[in-house]
């Protein structure tokens, strides 16, 4: 059974930055044979619960200030209207044709890099509370017995005020962060992580809260979890990813 995954995709420079972080993604990819996709991205804020029905999803370049070659980065990767239609069933969600964001597309391409892993697009609904998030969870949990690969983009930390040079070291105030999820996660002490937000630091890490809700998702959908790496970027972006398997 494949596990559920949560993936720190940082910066939209991932996709061509040669980073541990881009490095490991690459990797992980060739360990796994998807029949499909479900990804649930910080970059889909929703209110309601809304599913993608795309056949084509486009690639959406929802970003600016970066360079021309990363406008340039298409990924083609199929949408699967039938399994959309079971998730909206299933979930009571809304139905929409909507593309692959940067938090689907750019990781997904590290990945996958054939865009031959068909992709359905999940949205994130914001005002949901942390208990619902990790119940969406498990709703997606049989899907992995499918071969369906469950996935939750965000970033472990996120504070885009602070942002600092590439090759900058982490702060304290970001590693105690993360240090404290993961040990949570390790230990699969999930009440507390239902209440991370007052974690240390948390709200330096995350002053709004959708990079690190799409955690709460994979964690939902899978098992224990384990840390299948770690990396910083730009000093505040913690790049971790899990499995829960």
């Amino acid at each position: 059974m494949l596990p559920s995954l949560f993936i720190s995709h940082g910066s939209p420079m991932l996709a061509l930055n040669k980073t541990p972080a881009h490095a490991f993604l690459r990797e992980l990819g060739r360990q796994l044979s998807p029949k499909a996709v479900v990804v649930v991205s910080a970059h889909w804020e929703s209110l309601a619960l809304k599913v993608s029905t795309s056949a084509k999803p486009e690639t959406i370049h929802d970003f600016g200030g970066f360079p021309r070659a990363l406008f340039e980065c298409q990924y083609p990767a199929p949408g699967e209207p039938e399994l959309a239609e079971r998730l909206a069933v299933l979930l009571g969600a809304e139905r929409v044709e909507r593309g692959l964001d940067h938090g689907a597309w750019v990781p997904l391409s590290l990945m996958f890099p054939d865009a031959n892993v068909p992709v359905v697009s999940l949205s994130l609904p914001v005002r949901w509370s942390n208990a619902e998030l990790v119940k969406l969870g498990e709703q997606l949990s049989a899907l992995r017995e499918e071969g369906i690969l469950v996935i939750g983009s965000g970033s472990l930390t996120h504070n885009l005020y602070e942002i600092m040079p590439q090759e900058s070291p982490m702060p304290a105030w970001v590693d105690e962060f993360a240090t404290w999820v993961s040990d949570r996660l390790i230990a699969n002490e999930r009440e507390a992580l239902l209440n991370w937000e007052n974690a240390p630091s948390a709200r330096e890490n995350h002053p709004t809260p959708e990079h690190f809700q799409p955690l709460l998702v994979a964690m939902g959908a899978g098992g224990g979890a384990k840390q299948l790496h770690h990396s910083v970027e730009h000093g505040v972006l913690a790049m971790d990813v899990y499995a829960f398997s």
